[in-house]
């Protein structure tokens, strides 16, 4: 299988060709647990999570290894420890549960490893002596900061020129730092915040230093693929780069991958603006699971995607449609098969998600139209492999239609038992007449020789 990938350091789609086939690694920017994470935050981990399945299917499950980590120790957590005057791990510790139940629902695989920032402080403070002693840091009274200009290719992955950095600026307690574009690595011990010994005086890290520290400790560098946010490209991933490359004489990461915003109604969706809707809010209004994550996939990755209902219901729909494929080949018998070439290449077209999902309706259409037993079997399986290549039609299907209806579920199962009672009692009217009454809520009904079943109209 030939994968390609768009390479955001080289700025072009270039083959996949993993260091060693037989460990080929992977590191997602994960959630910083101060607060729950809103739609826009749960992207990235679908992104990454068909990335994570498609490498699994190329090179074997046991090759791949994926770290997505927490970052539970931040100037946000800080403050928001004080804000409600509770220890900063009781937030985390419940930030982070609800991110993983969440993305759960998500149907997100597990990541390999998920380090936490606060596990891993010595090896970011054995990294920081690395850059002091090459003359790549400089310790001051606020803490210690990457210098900047010692990087002669600063700036590589986002394109900014070092006279145009306007991220570094000085804020409130970096005075004493030599230049504005500097980035602090570690931060000088305050009264009332968490803190580490260091040798180069009490403290807690920087963000940037943690992502760092946790690939070299978890995967090794280079890693095959560095993924997240378009917004993390600078400084977060840049700042990553300088002070690795600094540290250990070598590339951080061979490709780098970014996924485009989400937007609520075309503007950008932050915590800030108040403009957000959380994925637990979403599943407590109905929606289920696949529904979210077949919205997030509907657009490709680098691509910006707008937010909103009609997005939700046209995934509704097409979910439908393929879960009703799906049950109405219930009874074909149960074969083994790989997901159709036609549904990888457009997967390993460089993740091209809406074109996996018109291979997808390519198949419900064929499992529509498959007549003899042997053929609805192969359609059958097609249609399951396929889907669970993206995470997709992870469900029992009467299960599916039946959350999909939520309250009004049961209501349906009476209808339809009372219609079998009519049946079996040769009412026939009285069948017809509850048909309709189904019919009329939306509910197709579908006889075969196990008795009845019924999905969402099409």
């Amino acid at each position: 299988m030939k994968i390609q990938l768009t390479n955001t350091l080289t700025r072009r789609k270039e083959p996949f060709v993993p260091t060693d086939p037989k460990r080929v690694t992977m590191y997602v920017c994960g959630p910083t647990v101060y607060n729950v994470a809103h739609i826009g935050n749960a992207r990235p981990p679908v992104v990454f999570d068909v990335l994570f399945r498609l490498l699994r299917h190329a090179y074997g499950e046991k090759a791949v290894l994926y770290a997505r980590n927490y970052t539970d120790i931040d100037d946000k957590i800080i403050t928001a420890s004080i804000e409600r005057g509770v220890p900063i791990a009781e937030i985390t510790r419940a930030v982070e549960e609800q991110y993983e139940s969440d993305m759960g629902a998500l149907n997100v695989l597990t990541p390999t490893h998920r380090p936490r920032a606060t596990e891993n402080v010595p090896a970011m403070v054995a990294v920081i002596e690395k850059l002091i002693a090459n003359g790549a840091a400089y310790a001051v009274p606020s803490g210690v900061y990457f210098s900047v200009a010692a990087d002669e290719d600063y700036g590589k992955l986002s394109g900014r020129a070092q006279d145009d950095l306007k991220a570094g600026a000085r804020v409130d307690g970096e005075d004493d730092k030599r230049a504005s574009s500097d980035f602090a690595l570690w931060k000088a011990s305050k009264p009332g915040e968490p803190s580490w010994e260091a040798p180069f005086g009490a403290g807690r890290p920087g963000w940037h230093i943690e992502c760092s520290a946790m690939i070299e400790e978890e995967l090794g560098s280079p890693i095959d693929i560095h993924g997240g946010g378009i917004d993390l490209i600078f400084p977060h991933h840049e700042n990553e780069i300088a002070q690795s490359e600094s540290a250990h004489g070598h590339a951080l990461a061979r490709v780098w991958m970014h996924n485009g915003f989400l937007t609520m109604d075309k503007e950008k969706m932050s915590k800030s603006i108040g403009n957000i809707i959380t994925p637990r809010e979403l599943l407590e209004q109905g929606w289920q699971g696949e529904t979210i994550r077949y919205a997030l996939l509907s657009a490709h990755y680098k691509a910006p995607l707008d937010w909103n209902d009609e997005l939700l219901e046209q995934a509704q729909k097409s979910l439908d449609r393929m879960y009703g494929a799906v049950l109405r080949l219930n009874d074909a018998p149960d074969v083994d098969a790989e997901p159709p070439a036609a549904f990888v290449a457009a997967l390993a077209d460089d993740l091209n998600t809406p074109a996996a999902i018109a291979e997808l309706s390519a198949l419900v259409t064929n499992a529509n139209n498959a007549k003899k037993p042997a053929e609805q079997a192969q359609a059958k399986a097609d249609l399951l492999a396929a889907g669970a290549l993206v995470g997709l039609l992870q469900s029992d299907p009467e299960h599916w239609f039946r959350a999909s209806f939520g309250e009004q579920a049961g209501e349906i199962d009476a209808l339809v038992a009372a219609r079998v009672a009519a049946r079996a009692a040769k009412d026939y009217a009285e069948s017809d007449r509850l048909r309709d009454a189904l019919a009329e809520r939306g509910v197709e009904v579908m006889d075969n020789a196990s008795g009845s079943t019924w999905r969402r109209k099409g």
